[in-house]
């Protein structure tokens, strides 16, 4: 990744540790913020994107915002979890720039830094695992509140914390995503900064100043898709968001406020990247919201 590439700027949500026994399967977990586990020691499995990886003690495992994904159990499980929440300012995040491995090994100083996280941190583990209970709109907006007003000494050594955890897994990093090439980047950027305008290939294309079909290329093979399905990918994310945090806004205004002239198309393409249309997505966060609150 460019050294000039803005850093990512963290926001701690949960951390805590957890023993299970046979109690850790979820299915069907997208979330609006990344996760990191520490398996201590015990049995379990991470699904993602049609792979499974088993467990293993004294590693650590990472799971992007808005990967969908689900957990094994059937029998003992002792592990340490982070939620954290990455702002990004309508810029790229650094899960678009960069290609993270899944698990890492844990180095003893890491170890540690996540138990003293932790230990800082007594108000931010979870009461209860299933992720419903928490992967809501009023906890998610709650916790963002709590740590913006955590005293500053205990806020910056949670930064401090977040960014070496962090750190362990950018040094295995794709040399080739660390490496984008920088008309990719700066269109990355316009998009972003644009999310909320109708932004075409074309104007992509014009931009770098490449021929539309070398653009295409050039773009999938830095992001693994095309340019098309990445810009409505972070429409239809930003939308989960807006949904997530603002209870009030309409489907119909929130698909103009993107940039999609058609609402048919915008339902659609939120069902395929989701699963389920807007509204009954809407309901969902809000019953559990309600739920929470109760």
């Amino acid at each position: 990744m460019n050294r000039e590439q803005k850093h990512p700027d963290f926001i701690l949500l949960n951390v805590g540790h957890a023993v299970h026994n046979a109690d850790w399967n979820w299915k069907n977990v997208c979330s609006p913020f990344t996760r990191i586990h520490l398996v201590e020691n015990g049995a379990a499995r991470i699904i993602r994107e049609g792979k499974t990886y088993e467990l293993k003690k004294d590693h650590l495992y990472l799971t992007p915002s808005y990967v969908n994904h689900g957990y094994e159990c059937e029998g003992h499980l002792s592990l340490y979890y982070l939620h954290i929440y990455e702002e990004t300012d309508n810029q790229p995040s650094i899960f678009d720039l960069v290609d993270f491995p899944v698990e890492i090994a844990a180095d003893p100083l890491t170890v540690q830094l996540i138990k003293r996280l932790a230990g800082i941190n007594p108000d931010r583990g979870l009461k209860y695992y299933d992720p419903v209970s928490y992967d809501n709109s009023s906890t998610l907006i709650k916790n963002i509140a709590l740590q913006k007003t955590t005293p500053m000494a205990f806020e910056m050594e949670a930064a401090g914390i977040i960014k070496q955890v962090f750190s362990r897994f950018l040094v295995h990093a794709s040399d080739r995503d660390l490496d984008i090439d920088e008309r990719i980047l700066k269109a990355l950027q316009y998009i972003h900064r644009n999310i909320d305008k109708p932004v075409t290939v074309e104007e992509l294309t014009a931009n770098s100043f490449l021929s539309k079909d070398h653009f295409i290329r050039l773009f999938k093979k830095s992001m693994g898709c095309t340019p098309g399905r990445y810009i409505s990918q972070k429409k239809i994310e930003k939308a989960q968001r807006v949904m997530l945090l603002k209870k009030d806004v309409s489907i119909k205004e929130l698909a103009y406020n993107l940039g999609f002239e058609n609402i048919s198309y915008f339902n659609r393409f939120f069902k395929k990247m989701t699963g389920e249309n807007p509204g009954s997505y809407r309901k969902k966060l809000r019953m559990l919201g309600e739920s929470a609150e109760g």
